[in-house]
């Protein structure tokens, strides 16, 4: 199976957020009387700003990870609170984080991780929603946006369409609900990550291109595992085919993952990265003329802007590809069953290795690992793939430098589902703190989400305003 792209990526910035936790008993199965087991949601609240007179909630769908860090890396909502005195709530998405419906069981089987699906988790979103307003004090008339980055993102968006009684509007930001198969060509994905890097450098596309090939003609050679293993400084070895798979999938992720948090600020994931990280690894790959060991040699440069910019790590550890906060094995479960994202590549319209789409093998790697065959229009048919005309109240943001954004929803559908282009923006950048560097499409992004905000929350309260029609009892009509 090729490298599993994380939608969730989150580069650090040093804010802290104060927040409380608390949890929620929640069904495992909101949508059949066949299974009464429950478990325990986790969710975080900051009611500092809120006005407990109906202030709005701002409430934060959360996507593939650990919910605290979506609460400390969504700096909008934080920074947004004070002017909408509104109370924030972020909600951990079940099997990810300390929400586990069977603990240390939950992935070991389909009939404990069959309930891992968006459906079940906006229910859980729903049901937590309708708890909250119905027990805290004020917040019965409150009204309520979602909002959510990426998978979250994708989240928002849906819920607002699903629960339109529950929710007021939705910010989707980098929310790829349409990178799915017959939506979205496969092959736009690869394609924008390379236009990142060669905006930067035409040298640097090409060196990452020739890169594939000149790893494989290096390991055929005499001793070749052993140069590259002690040329890349590799925590573990390669020794086997199977390794270099592996490094190569490190590689694709590398790549991706540059390009989708080309922040014009430092930030930190695994390790810390300098502003705008793509420029400065293509500082380092200047030279496409160079060949075999020499190449890898010039790569392995930038690579180091990835996992060591500091010079504080010891080895490059390609058998790590996320903050193990972040569930890659919760989404690869998702990836598996509704939210199959076809990628190819074909090494000339973009710099990957050369790997077409094949669904069939996918679907038997995903049988052979989780016992389950995917449904790769499940979600579509699902919330309606492009024709979402029946919707109203989402704001989609998207930043044209990230590759997400080939799946994005980037048309206005209509006067009340937008759509906000930040050109200079990588993955939901809108959503994360405001920076001094910010670029001024991203200012005016923020200007517009919280234009749309305030009218959805007038008119949640214009209709709350309203007296309720007096209706003629069923004995007028009869008299």
């Amino acid at each position: 199976m090729k490298a599993l792209i994380i939608l969730a990526l989150f580069f650090y910035t040093s804010h802290c957020y104060d927040f409380k936790t608390y949890f929620y008993k929640q069904k495992v199965d909101h949508f059949s009387f066949a299974d009464s087991d429950s478990f325990i949601q986790r969710y975080v609240v900051n009611a500092d700003s809120w006005n407990k007179n109906g202030g709005p909630i701002f409430f934060y769908a959360g996507n593939e990870g650990d919910i605290t860090l979506f609460a400390e890396n969504t700096g909008f909502m934080w920074e947004i609170a004070a002017e909408f005195k509104a109370m924030l709530v972020f909600a951990e998405h079940r099997y990810y984080g300390l929400s586990l419906p069977y603990g240390n069981k939950s992935f070991t089987a389909p009939k404990y991780s069959g309930y891992l699906t968006s459906e079940q988790a906006l229910a859980d979103y729903m049901e937590l929603i309708t708890y909250m307003k119905g027990s805290i004090g004020g917040a019965k008339k409150s009204p309520v946006i979602v909002f959510g980055g990426s998978y979250g993102g994708m989240l928002a968006a849906w819920f607002r369409m699903k629960y339109p009684h529950i929710v007021e509007g939705a910010i989707a930001a980098s929310a790829p609900i349409l990178q799915f198969e017959g939506i979205t060509p496969c092959e736009k994905f690869g394609q924008v990550v390379t236009k990142d890097f060669a905006e930067a450098s035409k040298e640097c596309a090409d060196i990452i291109r020739r890169s594939w090939k000149t790893i494989d003609e290096v390991v055929k050679a005499k001793k070749g595992y052993e140069w590259l293993s002690d040329a890349w400084q590799l925590c573990k070895p390669v020794k086997t085919k199977e390794d270099i798979v592996d490094l190569k999938d490190y590689l694709t992720n590398v790549w991706t993952n540059l390009a989708m948090v080309e922040y014009p600020y430092p930030a930190s994931f695994l390790a810390p990265l300098p502003a705008y990280p793509i420029k400065t690894v293509c500082n380092e790959l200047k030279n496409s003329t160079v060949k075999g060991q020499d190449l890898l040699q010039e790569l392995f440069k930038g690579l180091t802007v990835y996992f060591n910019f500091t010079g504080s790590s010891t080895c490059l550890d390609y058998k790590q590809n996320a903050d193990p906060r972040l569930g890659d094995f919760g989404w690869d479960f998702q990836a598996c069953t509704e939210m199959v994202m076809p990628f190819c590549y074909d090494g000339k319209k973009d710099f990957f290795e050369p790997a077409p789409w094949n669904f069939t093998v996918f679907a038997q790697n995903c049988y052979k690992k989780w016992g389950i065959y995917p449904r790769p229009l499940m979600a579509p048919h699902i919330y309606g793939g492009r024709d979402i005309r029946a919707s109203s109240n989402i704001v989609f943001s998207n930043g044209l430098l990230d590759p997400w954004s080939t799946g994005g929803v980037v048309w206005n559908v209509s006067s009340s589902v937008v759509a906000v282009i930040i050109p200079e923006g990588a993955h939901h950048l809108d959503l994360r703190a405001a920076d001094p560097n910010d670029p001024e499409s991203v200012i005016k992004a923020r200007q517009t989400e919280k234009a749309h905000i305030k009218k959805w929350i007038k008119e949640h309260q214009r209709r709350h305003m309203k007296k309720p029609k007096q209706h003629a009892s069923i004995a007028h009509w009869f008299s």
